[in-house]
């Protein structure tokens, strides 16, 4: 299910020109109606629901169904972002409470190493490696027909 704004909660993060999850949205999604100051999905059949303006909106306005596979149908899954972590929690139809807290990047933005320093592996495509292998895999030679340990 696509992600939405419980508008009650929605302040349209203090009229800014841009909401957190306009920011964040790595589709563009999430617009801000300049009358009521609020957000909203402007095309939720597009949502890849990825928690991402989920999980920075400050009020806890935007809500996604959480997945079978973590939260059982009926259940809701609010996350709540602190400086070094994320608190999951998951209050299930009973009324039970589960937190799982899990630590979050901190690397600062625009400092990550692209392709994880490693070399860029093969130049052709048709090569046998993926890209950045053997030397991001740990091996210095990929098994193959004909070289040792293949089977």
């Amino acid at each position: 299910m696509p992600s939405y704004v419980i508008q009650e909660k929605c302040d349209g993060c203090k009229a800014l020109d841009k909401t957190a999850c306009q920011h964040i949205c790595p589709n563009d999604l999430m617009v801000l109606n300049k009358e009521a100051m609020k957000a909203y999905n402007l095309e939720p059949e597009m949502c890849w629901e990825c928690y991402n303006c989920v999980k920075i909106c400050p009020n806890q306005a935007i809500e996604v169904r959480g997945y079978a596979d973590f939260v059982p149908l009926g259940a809701q899954v609010t996350p709540m972002r602190s400086s070094d972590s994320i608190m999951w929690t998951i209050k299930f139809r009973g009324g039970e409470l589960k937190r799982f807290k899990f630590p979050i990047r901190t690397t600062a933005e625009g400092s990550a190493v692209p392709n994880g320093a490693f070399d860029e592996g093969a130049a052709d495509i048709s090569a046998a490696e993926l890209f950045t292998e053997p030397a991001s895999t740990g091996l210095a030679e990929l098994a193959a027909p004909g070289r040792t340990g293949w089977q």
